[in-house]
């Protein structure tokens, strides 16, 4: 059975009311109304499909009606049709201006004012219908987006677990690293730190960026990058240019697509997450706030996993031997409000640590 649109018809005279009833009810659920203050008290329980509205009414007109209507967030897309003896330009603007959809002036014919409120409801109708195709739409594209947006995410996240295991890791310190940079993001949100900066980034493209931060390490030779002991001097030199390979590699990516910042992300992590505060460090040797943001957290990130987690040519130190290192390196290898930062979520690194106990043998 197909439902029946609601009306209401609103007039403070009852034999208009009559009429209109009698003209309307074979098609539609009608209810009539005989003031502006009764209709409000209904509202409360029924919603119409739309109303009809006389305008010259005792102790609250017409236009105070629809004002009232459209002034209220739970009544004001019911549609309004004033239904008005008053046939004046004027009156009629005024009534379009508070949002009505039509003006029918009395007396009215029965197939006129039949047909006038079908055509509305039609639209109506095809207004809504079009606004939940919208909604499927955008939800079809969010649901596609974010898929894409996955399998992105996962064939970098695999590529970047391929160069870690080159390094003689598990692959984990990508995820670990991307978690510490959560964890630090948070609290520097909550403490306002580097507030200007941090507030115009979007976190689902920043986070999801520094797994490229070592993909450079993929063109060092196994014999340098897996070497157990110590490396000479020429070899580290070797070694320290997996930073700007990194940044290489990214432009070669960014050549073919149109995605800016996930890549630009990407790349100063790769570039620049292996510099000093004090200007020690390389690729370049920036020092102090020179060295992009994304860097200076890297940096924190990367060497406390690095500290704590086993490698072929060294064994894992402890969470507290870790934080000390990082203490020591403030003002010189970080930066000094980061690593306040970075003391104040301390505990939550060593929790994102034995949360991965079975893929690395941390000293916890």
């Amino acid at each position: 059975m197909i439902q029946r649109s609601k009306i209401f018809m609103v007039d403070d005279n009852i034999t208009n009311l009559k009429v209109g009833k009698k003209a309307l009810e074979n098609i539609y659920d009608v209810l009539t109304i005989p003031s502006g203050k009764k209709l409000f008290t209904i509202l409360d329980t029924i919603t119409p499909d739309l109303i009809l509205l006389d305008v010259n009414m005792p102790e609250m007109d017409g236009y105070e009606v629809i004002n009232n209507l459209k002034s209220d967030e739970s009544t004001q897309d019911i549609p309004v049709i004033f239904l008005t003896a008053r046939n004046d330009m004027d009156s009629e603007l005024e009534g379009l201006n508070l949002g009505a959809i039509d003006y029918i002036y009395k007396p009215f014919t029965v197939p006129l004012l039949r047909k006038r409120i079908e055509n509305h409801l039609l639209l109506i109708s095809q207004k809504a219908d079009l606004k939940r195709y919208n909604e499927d739409l955008q939800g079809l594209i969010e649901e596609k987006t974010k898929t894409v947006t996955e399998l992105k995410n996962s064939v970098l996240n695999v590529v970047a677990e391929l160069v870690e295991c080159r390094d003689g890791s598990t692959g984990a310190h990508i995820s670990r690293t991307q978690e510490y940079l959560q964890v630090m993001l948070k609290k520097m949100m909550e403490q306002m730190v580097y507030n200007a900066e941090v507030s115009k980034w979007d976190f689902n493209f920043l986070v999801p960026s520094a797994q490229l931060h070592d993909v450079g390490k993929i063109m060092i030779k196994d014999n340098i990058l897996l070497k157990p002991g110590r490396l000479t001097n020429e070899e580290f030199e070797i070694m320290k240019t997996h930073t700007a390979l990194g940044g290489e590699i990214i432009d070669m990516i960014a050549q073919n697509t149109t995605e800016e910042t996930f890549l630009k992300h990407a790349k100063i992590f790769a570039v620049s997450h292996h510099e000093k505060w004090d200007g020690t460090g390389y690729p370049k040797g920036l020092s102090g706030e020179n060295i992009p943001l994304e860097g200076r957290l890297m940096a924190i990130s990367d060497v406390y996993d690095a500290l704590v987690s086993e490698r072929p040519y060294k064994i894992a130190m402890s969470h507290e031997e870790a934080c000390s290192i990082i203490m020591e390196g403030k003002g010189r290898h970080f930066d000094p409000v980061l690593v306040d930062v970075f003391l104040s979520v301390k505990d939550d690194f060593a929790e994102i640590v034995k949360s991965f106990s079975h893929t690395i043998n941390p000293a916890v």
